[in-house]
């Protein structure tokens, strides 16, 4: 059967406006790091919070909203993060402090929730028919198409509308503002909700649990962002953070509608998947600094790209149409390749791109064609992932299954941040890292990513495999 006929085309439209508008804010304010800074009169450092705390919320608030979704329809969650994420755009608009700008944009992160909330609602749809598995892959693919294409529109219309606007900041931000406002329009009259079980619960004591453990771990890779390997109140931190798991553990699996179903993340088509998505974390989101500080090192201290902005604007369009090409690759081959083969080569891929760069790093021709292989089995994964969780999960932890990939990438990207800082500052040269401590980065990449692919074998044959079609349930409530 067709994505088409598993899945209404019109649905997988609408939400393909939804990431397009995801990608927007992923690359529009990037590109105005500076001027923002100089907005709200800080420093290029304190800029660093506002990454550093919308990572942090995104882990909490995302697997909360999955549940939700799985208890009451992923339509209505999806249009609740919406409302968040443009009350939250619109506040950064009018924001002229740091700490006001800090919670706003901490706040936006809600739209983290808004893929694995979509991969849930296309899962449902094709569930009925016998395609769920590979229809969602497919149109996994398409939406991560989308993302990267948004996210390469919201970089360079930033600096558009920046000069457009005689660089004032308040109507430049206030363009993703309106964007995320019409996107609510778009979900509100275009998607249809999905048939959430009845007779759910909201397991509020293990989310609080799960939110303190989280906090507290990030919060210690923060501290050791900012104080260096010699911090011990930040392995501290963590080690709490870690050690909040057990109990979190323990209460999970004395309840019958648990805030994560430990009993389905240890399946073995499950586990794979969420370490996968936690290992290339650690390329995908806290690789990319160390990659755009490489590319401007001057290269006469024997290593870096000596790439100005625009140059270094250029290696991340590159790295941002790989990712196309592999969410493209993903939509393309998902019905002919088996999805266990199609996981382990993108993770193959990310780690044979990223230890490429331990020989071949010297021109800028070797890194760029590195990054493009790495960036094909990232693009692929992005998509891949959410929907191969949605598929090993029992029906009502769809949402759920999908999300925890995103809190465990979250999770693997932040610290893998914290720690290649610390390695970056070792053996610097003045303001330049040291060509070691790039080395080190580049091979922590790699093999975690050659990990996760060999984990991926360990994935049964066949799943991931489209199950035999449900019959339609009445939803326990009205949908309009």
């Amino acid at each position: 059967m067709s994505a088409t006929r598993a899945v209404p085309l019109a649905l997988i439209g609408w939400l393909v406006c939804v990431e397009l508008t995801s990608g927007v804010l992923q690359g529009w304010y990037v590109t105005l790091t500076p001027d923002i800074a100089r907005h709200l009169s800080v420093t290029d450092a304190d800029v660093n919070w506002f990454e550093a705390g919308q990572l942090l919320l995104s882990a909490l608030m995302v697997p909360v909203l999955a549940k939700l979704g799985d208890m009451h329809g992923h339509k209505r969650m999806l249009l609740l993060s919406t409302v968040i994420t443009a009350a939250a755009s619109w506040w950064m608009a009018f924001s002229g402090d740091f700490w006001s700008y800090l919670i706003a944009f901490s706040l936006q992160g809600a739209y983290s929730v808004w893929l694995p909330l979509e991969v849930a609602l296309i899962f449902d749809r094709g569930r009925r028919t016998g395609a769920a598995a590979s229809t969602t892959r497919r149109a996994a693919g398409l939406l991560v198409i989308a993302l990267q294409a948004g996210a390469i529109l919201g970089a360079l219309g930033s600096a558009i509308a920046l000069g457009a606007f005689g660089e004032a900041m308040s109507p430049t931000l206030m363009v993703p503002a309106a964007m995320v406002t019409l996107t609510f329009f778009a979900i509100l009259w275009g998607v249809p909700e999905s048939e959430p079980l009845p007779g759910r619960s909201l397991d509020a004591g293990g989310f609080v649990l799960l939110a303190l453990s989280l906090l507290t771990i990030t919060s210690g890779l923060t501290f050791l962002k900012i104080g260096g390997a010699d911090a011990w109140w930040g392995w501290a931190v963590m080690l709490v953070g870690v050690a909040l798991l057990l109990p979190f553990g323990r209460w999970v699996l004395g309840r019958d509608d648990p805030a994560i179903d430990l009993r389905v993340m240890r399946r073995p088509e499950m586990w794979p998947v969420q370490l996968t998505a936690g290992l290339v974390g650690v390329s995908l989101l806290g690789a990319q600094t160390p990659l755009a500080t490489y590319a401007g090192t001057d290269p006469s201290l024997g290593y870096g790209l000596g790439l100005d902005a625009s140059g270094r604007s250029i290696l991340i369009g590159v790295y941002l149409l790989s990712l196309i090409v592999g969410a493209g690759l993903l939509a393309a081959l998902s019905a002919r390749i088996r999805p266990r083969l199609l996981l382990v080569v993108a993770a193959a891929l990310v780690g044979i791109g990223y230890l490429l760069l331990v020989p071949f790093h010297r021109e800028v021709w070797q890194v760029f064609a590195c990054m493009a292989i790495a960036g094909v089995g990232s693009g692929a994964l992005v998509g891949a992932l959410p929907a191969a969780a949605a598929a090993a999960a029992p029906r009502g932890q769809t949402g759920v299954a999908a999300a925890m990939t995103n809190t465990t990438k979250t999770i693997g990207g932040s610290f893998a941040s914290s720690v290649f800082a610390i390695v970056l500052a070792v053996g610097a040269i003045g303001t330049a890292a040291s060509l070691g401590g790039y080395i080190v980065v580049w091979i922590v990449c790699g093999v975690t990513a050659l990990v996760a692919a060999a984990g991926l074998v360990a994935v049964p044959r066949l799943a991931f495999a489209d199950p035999d079609p449900e019959p339609e349930i009445a939803p326990a409530a009205s949908t309009r």
